[in-house]
């Protein structure tokens, strides 16, 4: 069988076709024979999983009779034999007959699920500001797996960026257990001010100038302008450290949970937000 993620290869394409193409995309390389009878089990279990990845990986099959300089190069000594190469190495293998659950194991430790390929293409719309486009590519993601923490954190903050603050906090309030459940709980009162004031029921506190500048703020992230939203939060903390006490600092922190973490500016906003509370 061959297909866009199954290929036949031969002496002659090996370098190109598996350690070259190793360099972007694992590669699973199934050594196999014509007369090997446990071949005949392992063979559709590969090719299978090799169509549900969708392209997360490539599936080469060779042929030792017909390439067997490929086979003495790498030590095949019986068949199956399975080797995974990266980076123009061999990484991981196994040799015999292994049951699905456990090749679906040694496929998902070298290369990403569909699902995670979704979710990656996800973030990187989010981070190009193609918020509309990343909480769908979240929610195809979701399909597969409705509790899955990265998919609904990133679905949450697309949301919220189109001012979507009700579609968020469904989102939120009902988020599982999981690694990602602490910054869910970061974003929670973001959503919470962001929706009160969707539906006209913020509550007026304190000075007008200050509630005016703060409802700018939240609007300015639910157009996605969440720097301009922060530098203003923050300049509303700078002139009362007591306006609208826990939500504001809240607010602030849910909005910086916003930001791309590894932006060095984020770190700049939380000192400067220390320096404006302690």
């Amino acid at each position: 069988m061959t297909s866009e993620y199954i290929i036949e290869v031969s002496e002659s394409e090996f370098h190109q076709e598996v350690l070259a193409y190793s360099s972007q995309l694992p590669v699973i390389v199934d050594f196999w024979a014509e007369w090997c009878i446990p071949c005949r089990t392992l063979d559709p279990i590969l090719e299978k999983l090799a169509e549900e990845a969708q392209g997360a990986f490539r599936l080469a099959k060779v042929n030792v009779d017909e390439n067997p300089q490929l086979a003495q190069k790498y030590q095949i000594s019986s068949i199956p034999a399975v080797k995974a190469f990266h980076g123009g190495q061999v990484v991981d293998e196994f040799t015999g007959i292994r049951p699905e659950p456990e090749v679906r194991e040694f496929l998902r430790s070298l290369a990403p699920s569909a699902r995670d390929l979704i979710i990656e293409k996800g973030h990187s719309l989010y981070l190009g500001n193609q918020w509309e486009s990343a909480a769908e590519a979240f929610r195809q993601a979701l399909q597969s797996n409705p509790d899955h923490g990265e998919a609904l954190l990133g679905l949450a903050k697309s949301e919220l960026a189109q001012g979507n603050a009700a579609s968020a906090l469904v989102v939120l309030r009902e988020f599982p257990s999981n690694k990602q459940y602490t910054v869910a709980q970061r974003l929670l009162p973001l959503a919470e001010s962001m929706a009160n004031l969707a539906l006209g029921e913020m509550e007026v506190s304190g000075d007008g100038l200050l509630e005016s500048a703060f409802v700018n703020s939240l609007e300015l992230i639910g157009n996605g302008n969440l720097h301009s939203a922060i530098d203003g939060l923050l300049e509303i903390l700078g002139d009362d450290k007591k306006f609208r006490a826990d939500e504001m600092q809240n607010v602030i922190l849910g909005a910086l949970e916003m930001l791309d973490q590894e932006n060095t500016q984020v770190r700049e906003y939380r000192g400067e937000l220390s320096s404006l509370l302690f």
